[in-house]
């Protein structure tokens, strides 16, 4: 089992070869609905949630910015560096529906994504 877990560690964060966009590596995510909203968890570790691009297009998410290393540190001696460096970006696709405006936080080391479901019945939209 521990095998499998670092193998699927090694697939995640394993930056494959750049894309023609430059996008060298995507983040994982988890996709939660509640009655009221769609929450996209991402591990996006070291990255401000503020310099993340989103946007919904045909019901697919696109998260997308960049992890870099700070300055101060790239004088340093770097004795492991395992976190993906470099432009991220990430399609999910989302549970069919109308979404509001998304809102973008940190919680648990995770940048936490919050899409309010729109047009429901008996309610406002946000």
């Amino acid at each position: 089992m521990l095998a499998r877990a670092q193998r699927l560690h090694r697939e995640v964060f394993t930056p494959p070869h750049a894309s023609s966009r430059g996008v060298a590596w995507e983040p994982p995510t988890d996709v939660i609905e509640t009655a009221d909203a769609v929450l996209i968890l991402v591990a996006l570790p070291g990255v401000d949630p503020d310099r993340i691009d989103l946007a919904i297009h045909d019901g697919v998410l696109m998260i997308a910015g960049e992890r870099v290393l700070p300055q101060e540190l790239r004088t340093a001696i770097i004795h492991r560096l395992e976190l993906p460096q470099g432009r991220f970006e990430r399609h999910v696709p989302l549970p069919a529906g109308r979404y509001g405006q998304p809102s973008s936080g940190v919680a648990n080391g995770c940048v936490v994504i919050r899409l309010p479901k729109a047009g429901r019945p008996g309610r406002s939209t946000p």
